[in-house]
Order: C-alpha cells, then structure tokens, then sequence
C-alpha cells in the first residue's frame, strides 16, 4: 500500500508593459541545484489556491496572487511506497514587496520566457512554462 501525496508548482509571473517574466529559483541543497519553479506540499483538507497563496509568502515573501491559471498538466510518479501527484499552476504575482527566500532556496531570478525556458532542468517544467506563456501571450 502506498501513501498518496499531493504537491503543486507554482509557475510565479508578473508582467513588464505586457511581455511575462518568470520566477526562477535555485535550491539550497543537492550537489547540483537547478533552476525550477516554487513547489511544496498541500497539505490535509487544504485547497490548492490556499496552498498557493502560502507556498509564495512562506517560500518567497510574496503577499499574493493576481490571478491563478491551473496548467490542466498534473505529474503522478512513484517514489518507493510514496505515490505523489503534482498539479502546475501559473500566477500572476503583485510585486509590492521585496523577494525574501525560505532556507530552502538559495537564489531568485526573473528571466523572460526564452530565458526560462532554457534554465529549466527537467522537461515537464519546460512544458508547463511553454503552456503558461501561451496561455498568458494569447490573452
């Protein structure tokens, strides 16, 4: 029997005259940190938008989220006896605040999408960001 996790991505945004740039974070630990998303745990009877809201002011100081876009693109993968499911969103986030980092990441940056694209290690973040900028650009 193996026990069921639920996580979300958080694709952070915020728009310079019309054109998105992307939160890109980097982790404090492994060997080789890559760049990625915001990603955490939700957690028992809490609703994704609640585990969003929390993931970006714990995580990154941020107070809010204009809008949230659900990707329609989760992850299911087996971990051992772990079964985790990851739903990706976009969010359209309120710079009025400065970026303070949880001990779990080591640096920020803010990089167009070609930018973000290209620093993104694993290929199902790649997709979720070509999706949430097509997404966003259509608009």
């Amino acid at each position: 029997m193996s026990d069921l996790q639920h996580r979300i991505k958080v694709f952070a945004y915020s728009l310079d005259q019309g054109h998105p740039n992307y939160l890109l974070l980097k982790r404090s630990e492994g060997i080789d940190p890559t760049w990625g998303a915001l990603d955490g745990p939700i957690n028992f009877g809490e609703q994704i938008e609640t585990a969003i809201q929390r993931e970006l002011r714990e995580d990154v100081g941020l107070s809010g989220a204009r809008s949230l876009i659900d990707l329609q693109m989760p992850k299911r993968w087996l971990l051992g006896d772990e079964e985790v499911v990851e739903w990706p969103y976009g969010s359209h986030v309120r710079l009025t605040s400065e970026i303070v980092l949880d001990a779990r990441w080591s640096e920020f940056r803010w990089a167009g999408f070609e930018e973000a694209y290209s620093s993104l290690h694993l290929e199902l973040d790649r997709a979720a960001v070509t999706r949430l900028h097509t997404l966003i650009t259509a608009a």
